[in-house]
């Protein structure tokens, strides 16, 4: 029997190529895990099971993607289930980013991503649950319900990605496709013992990805190790016309491409060994609002690197404690301007009022939940007029700055080094005031603010059996570094 949950995408994909393992055998194991799970934690808003999907149906993907292994034709990941967050369309299926505003809204093309998996022969699975819009750090703001974390069903699995990666920690897949805005892949994959990685801003194409936060979001993989990570990233990653952000990846180094105003500079790639790299601690930005128990983790894990070769630095960033503010002006701002034409008569349901605007309004209050309503309202305050310039303009300033400090830092040392997130997988309703939500985001939204790769990866277990997760964020086109350091902390004895 096929023990999903040991199972990686490397080792399956050798066995396929070796005859050991067909891809029909192990899209069935998922798929009946899925159908013993999912009623009980809510992961899949879609499973691509049954006639009525055609040549979609994951069995169907799965006996073409065995042909191509066995005409010497497949790669790393042909065969291999991915699960993908709903708000990353796929033609012909239903893509509704976890809202009621969206959910008979069909995806009419596929995303730049999806077709990269399609071309290797990935097996799509279904279609994720999520936050709606990708707005929550836990998956409780779907209008779905929540998805709750195969760990300890008791608790969330992290979001707004937190059905990208229950879907793999429950063994329904072995990798996913997430975005992260602000933390929404490195956030749950810390919560589910996974490594979830946010690439490079523009390494990888948003062409199909329902829009949050423009220049924030980024598509990004969830797997169990950064090898199967990485093997997902070298799939999605690419130059797409359909993206004006996308940037040309080659190696640690790409050709320039427009991106947003104030990137930062392309990082030289790195060419010493991994041991040689020296890791930046800001442990100032850490020492108030951080759970014991994660602080003695993260201090163990910094242990553990010192011994694998690693050289770690104090280092003092003190714009960072600045990221979370700025992050919900200009987060907020760029998802009111976005979710604009969700209006009832362009997308989106209608509800029919008694003129235009009265439609606009009912559609507009029955569709989006308490917390998109709660970002729109506030992203429109601060590019209203009068405060455009008080708000909006200083945030981007700020973001500036941030970008500069990092900049600056790099060059004295490889990476920077936090906790992913300040708590264990907390239980459901345990943080009901916004603000502290909110929190859980300090570590992971300013690697977005300043379009830099960010891996989590995993560092152990709480004395709750809750996963531990630690941050790596390098300078930008860093990407292909941070994987060796999570295959060193696995490796060390």
């Amino acid at each position: 029997m096929i023990d999903i949950k040991k199972l990686t995408i490397e080792k399956a994909g050798e066995m396929m190529r070796k005859g050991e393992l067909t891809s029909v055998d192990l899209i069935s194991a998922c798929l009946k895990n899925a159908k013993e799970k999912n009623k009980e934690l809510n992961i899949f808003l879609e499973v691509f099971s049954g006639s009525a999907y055609g040549g979609d149906d994951a069995l169907e993907q799965a006996k073409k993607a065995d042909e191509i292994i066995k005409n010497g034709k497949g790669t790393k990941l042909t065969g291999i289930p991915i699960a993908i967050k709903d708000n990353i369309l796929i033609m012909g299926h239903k893509v509704s980013s976890g809202s009621k505003i969206l959910e008979n809204y069909q995806a009419s093309y596929d995303a730049f991503v999806i077709k990269k998996l399609k071309d290797v022969g990935a097996v799509l699975m279904g279609r994720t649950n999520m936050d709606e819009f990708a707005m929550g750090s836990s998956t409780e703001n779907s209008a779905y319900g929540p998805v709750k974390n195969p760990i300890d069903p008791s608790r969330v699995p992290g979001g707004s990605s937190g059905g990208s990666a229950a879907a793999v920690a429950a063994g329904m897949a072995l990798g996913a496709l997430g975005s992260d805005t602000g933390g929404s892949i490195r956030q749950p994959a810390s919560f589910c013992g996974l490594v979830g990685m946010k690439p490079t801003y523009g390494a990888v194409s948003r062409s199909g990805l329902t829009a949050m936060s423009s220049s924030l979001d980024q598509i990004g993989p969830l797997a169990k190790t950064s090898e199967d990570a990485k093997i997902i990233f070298d799939c999605i990653i690419g130059k797409d016309e359909m993206d004006s952000t996308s940037i040309d990846f080659v190696g640690e180094s790409f050709s320039s491409g427009p991106r947003f105003s104030g990137a930062p500079t392309p990082a030289r790639p790195f060419r010493k060994a991994s041991a040689n790299f020296v890791i930046g601690v800001p442990r100032d930005f850490f020492k108030e609002g951080i759970d014991s128990e994660v602080l003695q983790n993260f201090n163990k894990t910094v242990e553990k690197l010192k011994n694998k070769g690693y050289k770690i630095k104090d280092v003092v960033m003190p714009l960072l404690k600045y990221s979370l503010p700025i992050y919900y002006i200009i987060m907020p701002a760029e998802v009111s301007t976005n979710l604009s034409r969700l209006d009832g008569v362009r997308y989106g349901m209608r509800k029919k009022g008694e003129d235009v605007f009265d439609s606009f309004k009912k559609s507009r209050s029955v569709g989006f939940g308490s917390e998109t309503r709660r970002r729109i309202i506030l992203g429109a305050y601060v590019l209203s007029h009068g405060y455009y310039d008080a708000y909006y303009n200083k945030a981007w300033k700020v973001r500036r700055a941030i970008m500069k400090e990092y900049e600056d830092i790099f060059k004295e040392v490889n990476f920077i080094m936090t906790p992913t997130v300040p708590t264990t997988a907390f239980k459901f309703g345990e943080k009901k005031d916004p603000l502290q939500m909110y929190l859980s985001d300090i570590f992971t939204v300013s690697a977005n603010l300043a379009g830099l790769p960010s891996i989590s990866v995993p560092s152990g277990f709480s004395s709750s059996q809750l996963p531990f997760g630690v941050e790596f964020t390098g300078p930008a086109c860093s990407d292909l570094s941070l994987f060796a350091i999570e295959k060193d902390l696995r490796n060390n004895k």
